[in-house]
């Protein structure tokens, strides 16, 4: 695994913990499926979108804002 694919795997898994965070009824599974399941996360796997540099809080934005509206922003 290289550092990039490390950096997009450190980032889901603190999406997930934000997550569980903000609601505590949710199971570490329940939050990934919704990480994994999200447009956020495809954006985080796209290299040139970098968002994989960004901070976690930032990318939960977008996360938070598509899991409300059903768009990530």
């Amino acid at each position: 695994m290289n550092e990039t694919e490390r950096m997009k795997n450190d980032m889901v898994k603190e999406l997930a913990l934000l997550l569980i965070m903000k609601d505590s009824s949710l199971s570490m599974k329940e939050a990934l499926t919704m990480v994994f399941n999200s447009e956020t996360y495809q954006k985080v796997l796209e290299d040139r979108t970098r968002l994989y540099y960004q901070s976690p809080g930032y990318v939960f934005s977008f996360l938070e804002n598509e899991l409300r509206t059903g768009k990530m922003g």
